[in-house]
């Protein structure tokens, strides 16, 4: 019997090994540091999968610039908030490819959140000079996209963006790279400072 619990317990690690690794947008932001009272924009927010826990973590002292072009995303969000009691959450459709496409000041942003949006938008360095405009200075970014190691989901391999080519990008921008940070099996992390 002690034998049949043993082989158990190993099928168990051995199915555990091949257990794959999504992102859970709580653990990030805890890993991270996003403090009680920030105030983070959500670039390319979509249906809210980060501005939510966001919103959460910084408490009503703090404010989510949910921002994305298209609108039934930014009404999805502002629902799910009402539904949540978050008060904390203000979305607004914008152009994030366009000059101050944000339309956020200069400075007035403690974090900038881009969760696999960058693919997605021909004009990567203007997005993230974007992002670097409104960070106050020491400010952070977190970017999280497509890696190149596995195909099996995601979007075709044409449109991701080599960790190599992003860090030339961030590097004009003038961000420099704070650290890596693992996020999923199938995306790399990278969390930028100003």
């Amino acid at each position: 019997m002690l034998k049949m619990e043993d082989n158990s317990e190993k099928e168990f690690q051995k199915n555990q090994a091949y257990a794959v690794k999504f992102i859970k947008p709580e653990i990030i932001i805890g890993e991270i540091g996003i403090a009680e009272g920030s105030v983070v924009a959500d670039f390319g927010c979509g249906g809210g999968y980060f501005s939510l826990p966001v919103a959460k973590k910084i408490g009503e002292n703090g404010l989510v610039h949910a921002l994305d072009i298209l609108p039934q995303s930014l009404e999805m969000i502002a629902g799910y908030a009402k539904t949540m009691g978050l008060t904390n959450i203000v979305t607004k459709r914008v152009n994030l490819e366009k000059e101050g496409g944000s339309t956020l000041k200069e400075g007035s942003c403690d974090w900038v959140i881009m969760k696999g949006m960058l693919f997605q938008n021909k004009d990567k360095g203007m997005i993230v000079r974007e992002a670097q405009r409104v960070l106050r200075v020491g400010g952070k970014i977190l970017v999280i996209e497509w890696d190149n190691k596995d195909f099996s989901i995601g979007p075709d391999r044409s449109l991701r963006i080599p960790k190599e080519a992003l860090l030339e990008i961030i590097q004009e921008a003038g961000m420099s790279v704070l650290k890596e940070i693992a996020v999923s099996d199938f995306h790399y992390g990278l969390v930028l400072v100003k």
